[in-house]
């Protein structure tokens, strides 16, 4: 609990000892009226004295119809007729009720105060040989920066010596370190946990992915939803309208009706005022999206702004880009088929040593999957040839790695292969030994995020990609996708998004996920864009609405929980709301609730939606979901 909500319950305590007395002086008849008038306004004063400053300093300032005026004035009308218990127990239970926001407005803010930390204080610039700590803005883009153990990283860049391992949860949400060594390119906000390394940087600090971030957050809550936009005007018409309502309580049915009491009319004028105040809508419908975006941030999803929230609950089409996106978009050894007589590691073997002098992103590949070290100088003689592969002397043996047009030259027979993807031969001398598939692997959760997102309700899945149609097709297949498009450019996938847009319905959405430069007009297009976060461009960052993190198609499947669960109970708290202040409006109006139901209808409202509003933060799991985690 924060020191300005201490203060708060303080007051509250006191107001509410001072109360218990004033309460029981009202029930002794030889304590005269000024007396309990005193200890009343003493504890008026203890706990509403903020409220009617407030009221005081708005009026000046031309802001008449707000809840601190229907406050004031219903209390102090209150006073006015005598009713001294009933006017400090609306202010008294007004505060309660404003300390329950402040705490729920807190607690929601939490998960968005801890990535706010990713700032980085300092970067330690190298420069002759020598550190110096620095302001990450003064550092320019090719500089060296020394990261030691238990530091944050200030900016992104390329590791230049050193490995270590980060701890990347403030970004992703993921507790899994991860591993980086020299060569492998970083980014801000991540931790360092183990080894010091030097960093060449490769992008100024605003443009850095943590300046992004902060950004992105920051600027949340600037982008309201379609509720929060109603709300807003309802309470713009609503609150001046019930003050004239209550005046006219107040005024005509003492004038109109004979034998009607002033005091009995202003009484039910006051409590009218209480009831009206739109506390609950105003404070917990943003609330309630407040939670909404902070529970996202949590899980490593970043949400523009709250429409984004409220328009992924009516998103009927989702359009997958496939490279980065549902693939990993990389080059990955996924098959290995020796000959006869050859063993899988001794094949990889020899293709890693063949392979060696490389800098393909196929021999790269190769080399990964080998995992060992390769002695210098191993492949002798290397020849390359182009658009065919690699000749090689190894250990005495002539090894010839390449395409089946390579195998073909040579005289070797090949059986046939019917795999997709780059498929890389090898044979020594005349003898073949076998071959190496190497494809983009799909991601681990790809296909159960198709899956889980038709069970949310998702009508359309379709896959965009520039791949060959056979690998499209392949990916597609695997994934459980039935409509897709190949050898698309990107222009090509704007058409095919626009053509998409007019096939969905007036209020459905259409979702694109992309991770690449050539994305961003796409995402920029559709209804709601995603990019994917932890790889993606800068570009396709920029242009997107909802960016994940952690590179996992799964986690939209939760940015669809969490927009059902916000938008479930900002419609529960706006039917809520309304239902009973209508009711006890008219009940009041009638003469037939008094103050105390006014209070209830007011404080215990907007208590209640409050209370629920901070259960945006927590997402309840479907049984076939809980896979996710």
């Amino acid at each position: 609990m924060s020191k300005k909500q201490k203060k708060r319950l303080y007051r509250i305590l006191i107001a509410a000892a001072i109360f218990v007395v004033g309460f029981f002086l009202e029930h002794i008849g030889w304590v005269p009226d000024w007396v309990r008038l005193i200890v009343f306004l003493v504890c008026y004063a203890v706990i509403g004295w903020d409220v009617v400053w407030k009221a005081v300093r708005n009026i000046t300032h031309g802001q008449v119809f707000d809840e601190n005026f229907l406050m004031s004035l219903a209390t102090v009308g209150a006073f006015f007729i005598g009713d001294y218990a009933e006017a400090v127990a609306v202010m008294l239970f007004y505060q309660v009720g404003e300390l329950f926001q402040s705490y729920a407005v807190d607690k929601s803010r939490k998960s968005i105060a801890d990535l706010m930390d990713i700032r980085p204080d300092y970067a330690n610039l190298l420069r002759d040989g020598v550190t110096e700590e620095v302001d990450p803005e003064e550092v320019a883009i090719g500089d060296w920066i020394i990261v030691k153990p238990g530091e944050r990283v200030p900016l992104d860049g390329v590791i230049l010596e050193g490995k270590t391992t980060f701890d990347t949860s403030a970004l992703t949400g993921e507790s899994m370190p991860r591993d980086a060594a020299a060569g492998d390119a970083i980014i801000s906000g991540c931790i360092n946990l183990t080894g010091t390394i030097t960093v060449q940087v490769t992008k100024e600090f605003g443009e850095s992915t943590v300046a992004k971030i902060l950004d992105l957050v920051e600027n949340a809550s600037s982008r309201k939803a379609n509720a929060e936009n109603f709300i807003t005007k309802f309470a713009r018409y609503y609150t001046p309208a019930v003050v004239i309502v209550a005046v006219l309580i107040a005024i005509v049915p003492p004038l109109v009706i004979p034998g009607q009491i002033f005091s009995d009319w202003l009484y039910r004028a006051l409590s009218f005022l209480v009831v009206s105040c739109p506390c609950a809508l105003v404070i917990s419908i943003p609330l309630g999206f407040f939670g909404g975006i902070g529970g996202a941030s949590k899980c490593g999803i970043l949400v523009k702004g709250s429409n984004y929230l409220e328009a992924l609950a009516a998103a009927e089409m989702i359009v997958f880009d496939k490279t980065g996106t549902l693939t990993k978009g990389n080059f990955a050894v996924t098959k290995i088929e020796p000959a006869e007589g050859m063993e899988e590691a001794e094949l990889l073997r020899i293709a890693a040593y063949a392979e060696s002098d490389s800098s393909h992103p196929i021999s790269v590949s190769i080399r990964k999957a080998y995992g060992q070290e390769i002695p210098e100088g191993v492949a002798k003689v290397v020849e390359e040839i182009a658009g065919h592969g690699v000749k090689a002397v190894i250990e005495g043996r002539t090894i010839y790695a390449g395409n089946a047009r390579l195998m073909a030259r040579q005289g070797i027979a090949i059986p046939e292969n019917s795999e997709i993807g780059t498929i890389v031969y090898l044979a020594s001398e005349s003898e073949y030994l076998g071959s190496i598939l190497i494809a983009d692997e799909v991601k681990p959760d790809a296909a159960d995020a198709v899956l889980w997102l038709k069970l949310e309700g998702i009508r359309r899945v379709v896959m965009l990609t520039g791949d060959q149609t056979e690998v499209g097709e392949r990916i597609a297949r695997e994934l459980g996708i039935e409509e897709r498009y190949c050898e698309l450019l990107p222009g090509d996938k704007v058409d095919k998004v626009e053509e998409l847009l007019k096939q969905t319905s007036p209020k459905g959405k259409l979702i694109y996920v992309g991770d690449g430069i050539n994305d961003a007009p796409v995402l920029a297009r559709a209804d709601i864009g995603i990019a994917m976060g932890g790889l993606g461009s800068d570009a396709a960052i920029e242009a997107a609405d909802i960016v994940i993190m952690t590179d996992e198609p799964s986690k939209i499947v939760k940015a669809f929980r969490i927009s059902e669960k916000t938008m479930e109970i900002v419609k529960q708290n706006i039917i809520f709301a309304l239902a009973v202040k209508g009711i006890v409006l008219l009940l009041t109006a009638f003469g037939l609730s008094n103050m105390w139901e006014a209070v209830f209808a007011d404080v215990g409202v907007a208590v209640i939606a409050i209370l629920n509003s901070m259960r945006a933060m927590k997402v309840p799991k479907k049984r076939w979901e809980q896979e996710i985690d």
